[in-house]
């Protein structure tokens, strides 16, 4: 590693080294997404095999098919889960694709409430969380 006037080191490449703080986030974000997508995918195929499995809350604002959403499900968790795998690989795209996936995900879980609430609720923070984390600034580290 070769240091510069101000003390900062740098990888042979000229790139800053990241945080570990910042990697350990990614990370996070990455399980959290791998999670979410895998449970996102089980969530779409119950709605699509059977749709008595939610209770629907009646005359919600927000009413669609129930068969129609575990697709919208089913296709939003393989996505997610697909670039939480990317992630850690580290790959720059699926940190964009990540934030855009996450928001998607955090709107399908707000039309979501009236068949799981609770689950609805808790995807809503864990998104979120991995905009977040995704979002949060890289600092160099100090050596």
């Amino acid at each position: 590693m070769a240091s510069n006037v101000s003390g900062t080191r740098h990888h042979a490449t000229g790139r800053q080294a990241e945080s570990p703080w910042a990697t350990s986030w990614t990370v996070a974000a990455a399980v959290l997404m791998t999670f979410g997508g895998i449970m996102a995918i089980f969530q779409g195929i119950a709605a699509i095999a059977k749709d008595d499995v939610f209770v629907a809350t009646p005359n919600f604002t927000y009413e669609f098919s129930l068969t129609g959403w575990g697709w919208v499900h089913l296709v939003l968790g393989a996505l997610v889960t697909a670039a939480g795998i990317a992630l850690f690989q580290g790959s720059t795209w699926a940190r964009v694709v990540g934030v855009a996936l996450a928001g998607l995900s955090m709107i399908a879980n707000f039309v979501w409430l009236p068949y799981f609430p609770v689950w609805s609720i808790v995807l809503i923070i864990i998104d979120g969380f991995i905009i977040w984390a995704l979002c949060a600034p890289r600092r160099e580290s100090r050596v």
